[in-house]
């Protein structure tokens, strides 16, 4: 049994190992900051506003995931104290804990100020997940571990999202909002601690370094396969789905308990775990394309399921169902980003890949929301579905099994 499981580890090298690692405690370091977010969305509801309200609330604190290709750009063209992605590392990690402390201090948690400062502790953690990102995929793709680095990366940051759904509820229920900014802030001070032990990064100086980026960049631009990745994504996230209204949905119509709902996200996170850890293997043994074209469909069976969703028996099957296959159906999404990434600008462009994603998330939130404030929870889960379904239609025109064949090209023995 103990050899069986050593077959499917895919982590063979001292290198890759140490790199799975390090991705793995960041990637938890930032997870937690979703740790505040239960309780701000209770804490602006008992304050009287919507589910838009909030939704926009949460819009303007993820401006800074929207534009990660600048960071990229600024990383793979500017190295900082003679390094492209350790200093910036150091200093990203740093101001995020710094503003997650500012928020656990303030007496004042007005909605303007609120926002301000966890959308700078927002900035911090985009910035550390593009650097991070952009190690992934420089490291990943010559020894094949995308997809495998990709599985360790959200198998952390969802078992962050126990915590966050044990912790996260109970502080919700107390509506103990200082605590949780508090706790959140504690965690990138690990972010700066792996990077400085973790991060082995050779100073650069090369001009002609900067040529072969730029070169690479305007190459990128110019490449169709760029753009139809791009809008795949987008339409992959666009689908209106459930965001704030959930809760809204889950508090006011089912009744729950804000402790239950964190339980419910906490059993939803281990399956995900289980579910990262699935794809691991996965990812190295099935065609890309196939694994598209299932998660297409078990993303539409498990949105569907939705419409029975009624009591805690069906709310304890769906979430821990969906949990397990829709984490399954997100690193198919991410490996296609990440394997379509051109070499020397890696940063830059699963930034920009990663912002699309983000940017279409926050939409299909918004839109999501004001459908149930508008029609209700039914409509919302009927239009989720088919706009999820009719991404199938966008498959052929992504040439998924080229982008596989060149990321296959790319790979180099690992040492």
């Amino acid at each position: 049994m103990l050899g069986r499981l050593k077959q499917w580890n895919p982590f063979k090298t001292p290198v890759s190992q140490r790199l799975a690692l390090l991705f793995a405690i960041v990637y938890f370091a930032q997870g937690m900051w979703y740790l505040p977010n239960q309780t701000i969305t209770i804490s602006l509801k008992d304050g009287g506003l919507t589910a838009g309200q909030i939704a926009t609330f949460f819009a303007i604190t993820t401006v800074p995931w929207i534009i990660k290709p600048l960071y990229g750009l600024l990383s793979d063209f500017v190295p900082f104290c003679g390094y492209h992605r350790k200093s910036y590392l150091l200093l990203t990690s740093g101001t995020a804990s710094a503003a997650g402390l500012l928020l656990g201090l303030l007496g004042d948690h007005s909605y303007l100020r609120m926002a301000s400062i966890f959308t700078t502790m927002a900035l911090g953690l985009a910035f550390t997940d593009v650097l991070v990102d952009a190690l992934m995929v420089e490291t990943g793709k010559p020894m094949r571990l995308t997809g495998a680095f990709q599985s360790v990366q959200w198998g952390a940051i969802i078992t962050a999202s126990v915590l966050v759904g044990e912790i996260g509820g109970y502080l919700a229920h107390h509506r103990k909002l200082h605590a949780a900014f508090l706790v959140s802030a504690c965690f990138p001070l690990l972010s700066l601690l792996m990077t400085a032990f973790f991060v082995h990064e050779a100073p650069t100086h090369d001009r002609a370094s900067f040529r072969e980026t730029w070169k690479a960049i305007r190459d990128a631009v110019r490449e169709r396969e760029t753009w139809l990745v791009a809008g795949f994504i987008l339409c992959w996230t666009f689908s209106p789905s459930f965001g704030p209204a959930f809760l809204f949905y889950q508090t006011d119509v089912l009744h729950f308990d804000q402790r239950f709902i964190g339980h419910l996200g906490a059993l939803a996170s281990v399956a995900g775990v289980a579910g990262a850890f699935v794809y691991a293997p996965l990812s190295r043994r099935v065609p890309l394309r196939r694994l598209i074209n299932l998660s297409i469909g078990i993303a539409v069976v498990s949105t569907l399921a939705y419409l029975v969703y009624r009591d805690w028996i069906s709310a304890l099957i769906i979430d821990i169902s969906f949990g397990g296959v829709g984490m399954i159906t997100r690193l198919a999404i991410l490996d296609l980003a990440a394997k379509s990434c051109p070499r020397h600008i890696e940063a830059t462009f699963f930034a920009f890949l990663m912002s699309v994603y983000n940017g279409g998330t926050q939409i299909s939130e918004n839109i999501g929301a004001r459908l149930y404030d508008t029609y209700g929870y039914t409509p919302l889960v009927i239009v989720s579905t088919v706009t999820t379904a009719a991404v199938w239609l966008l498959v052929p025109f992504v040439r998924i099994d080229r982008i596989e064949a060149k990321a296959k090209r790319a790979e180099m023995p690992a040492v």
